[in-house]
């Protein structure tokens, strides 16, 4: 079974420039991110000198394993919504037309 290929997100600038983000955010990951949060872009905890501590990997695992709740499901679809006939408990062809019901 072939993989469904994932959709590029590649935007012109004004200028007529094409920007590829997920090639730009792929060639940030280690960069340090902005704040006082110590972790890089990719979400590794760093230590002293920018040296990675914990990786992002076992920073979610910790974090599921302490929270068993949070973990995401998939939601259920919605059922399509009844016609009129299927909401009224009433067969139409038994209803009087003039509303004089017994």
């Amino acid at each position: 079974m072939a993989m469904k290929e994932q959709s590029r997100k590649v935007y012109k600038s004004m200028q007529g420039k094409e920007i590829d983000v997920d090639k730009l955010r792929a060639r940030n990951e280690l960069t340090l991110a902005v704040g006082n949060a110590r972790v890089n872009a990719r979400g590794d905890e760093l230590g002293a000198g920018g040296k990675i501590i914990r990786k992002r990997e076992d920073v979610m695992a910790e974090y599921y394993t302490k929270h068993p709740d949070s973990i995401p499901t998939k939601q259920k679809t919605a059922k399509a919504p009844k016609t009129v006939a299927e909401q009224t408990d009433k067969n139409i062809l038994d209803q009087d037309p003039f509303g004089e019901e017994e």
